[in-house]
């Protein structure tokens, strides 16, 4: 029976070309333009460490001025969201995470011995060696560092997949030696592809910028006097009086280094979250952390909202698109009813022979369904299209979330069919209710 009424909705279509490309131009215009914006809100939104989102933690602590609150925009638990340099050391000293990971962004010089291949400037990550695992960024050739090289200074590197391919032409580098700053660094790891989006384990340099090309070990830091080539706020000078130089930048009251744990269950949290109560205590009886006891561990998906990596203003534009979907779908019901009372003759004639009202109403229904996936289809072309402009106007690592996946397409599909039923059931129950004996007697 359903077979039949497709038949018959095909056919209607086929009898009415221009009002019912007019209708699928509706549904398509507003799917399309929906699904531009909600394409870009859901990939935006994703969570790309969800499998981990009970174990993982982004750490904050509460040293900052005791005058005045940490204040960044009107986001945030008024907490830094980095560490400075004495306190993520410390706090590596800990064995209750499983992993725990302190790092921060910087870059070097590449070059190698090889003439065709010119040096250039690698975005790095300073890093501890659990980085990989906790984030769970795959080796293709090697592996990690050993953890000696957390606190002292090992020149070793792990290059990402499209660096590797840059310097070697993708073979095992493992044990080749490039020079980062003049300095020499044997390459002890390559990693797969892998590009988390959005970068939820670093969200103070840009949500959706790429992942680094290089990685080398934290504790490389005093020999290379590393800063951070991200956000860096201090408020308190006076901290590492009697020094001078980067030793005075380490031991300074500057938050610049991000520092993420992996705890295994409630017991292990709750252990580690005395840990840091203690370790703030005891900073206290040094003169520092001035402020009330405060800290905080947030999971993945809290780090993302407290971030705003999908602001106010996307939400806004969201609705915005899902009203102008509703207007569509108004035009709609209007083209439908036209369409629908123009049958009524044919559809006295089908009650006068025997078909009941709900058939009448399921026939027409499945016309607007098949109006529906004609108009999803197209309206996918149209989201398509809208996307790729993102990608062109907006830039900044838009060229990797403003794309469909297959659950979006499934979805524009899905979002087209239901406005085009919600469009055909007033038309279609219009219709059911045609009384047979008018048309008859017309004939």
């Amino acid at each position: 029976m359903i077979g039949y009424y497709i038949s018959l909705a095909l056919r209607s279509l086929r009898g009415t070309p221009i009002l019912s490309a007019l209708m699928i131009a509706a549904i398509a215009v507003g799917v399309g333009a929906s699904m531009t914006v909600l394409t870009v809100n859901y990939m935006t939104s994703k969570n790309p460490l969800v499998d981990k989102d009970d174990q993982l933690y982004a750490v904050q602590l509460d040293g900052w001025d005791p005058n005045e609150a940490y204040n960044r925009g009107a986001k945030g638990n008024q907490m830094p969201w980095q560490l400075t340099y004495r306190d993520a050391t410390a706090l590596l000293r800990s064995d209750i995470p499983k992993r725990q990971v302190a790092m921060h962004k910087f870059g070097f010089t590449v070059s190698v011995d090889d003439a065709e291949v010119r040096p250039f400037v690698a975005v790095t990550r300073v890093t501890t060696r659990d980085f990989f695992a906790l984030f769970d960024a795959p080796f293709q050739y090697g592996g990690t560092w050993e953890k000696s090289a957390d606190e002292s200074p090992k020149q070793v590197v792990v290059l990402s997949q499209a660096t590797n391919e840059k310097l070697f032409g993708d073979k095992n580098s493992v044990g080749e030696v490039i020079q980062l700053n003049g300095e020499a660094f044997t390459v002890i790891g390559v990693l797969k592809e892998w590009n988390p989006s959005p970068k939820v384990y670093d969200l103070n340099n840009g949500h959706f910028q790429d992942s680094e090309e290089l990685y080398i070990p934290f504790g490389l830091h005093r020999k290379f006097e590393i800063h951070s080539w991200g956000n860096n706020n201090g408020w308190n000078s006076d901290i590492a009086k009697g020094l001078t130089g980067y030793e005075a930048h380490l031991h300074s009251e500057s938050v610049w280094i991000q520092y993420w744990v992996e705890l295994e269950n409630g017991a292990q949290k709750r252990e580690y979250e005395e840990f840091l109560a203690n370790h703030i205590r005891q900073q206290k009886e040094q003169g520092r952390f001035q402020r009330p006891l405060k800290f905080a561990l947030s999971r993945p998906s809290e780090w993302l909202v407290m971030n705003e990596v999908l602001d106010h203003d996307s939400r806004v534009l969201a609705w915005c698109a899902l009203a102008f979907l509703l207007v569509c779908v108004v035009n709609a019901i209007a083209l439908l009813l036209a369409k629908f009372l123009r049958k009524a003759p044919e559809a006295g004639v089908r009650r006068a022979l025997g078909a009941s009202r709900q058939s009448i109403f399921v026939q027409h229904l499945m016309e607007s369904s098949c109006i529906g996936v004609l108009g999803g289809i197209a309206g996918i072309g149209l989201a398509l299209l809208g996307l790729t402009g993102v990608r062109v106007l907006a830039g900044g690592g838009f060229d990797r979330v403003a794309h469909m996946d297959w659950a979006m397409v499934f979805a524009a599909i899905g979002l087209a069919i239901v406005a085009s039923l919600l469009a055909g059931l007033y038309p279609a129950w219009r219709i059911s209710q045609t009384n047979p004996s008018i048309y008859l007697k017309t004939q």
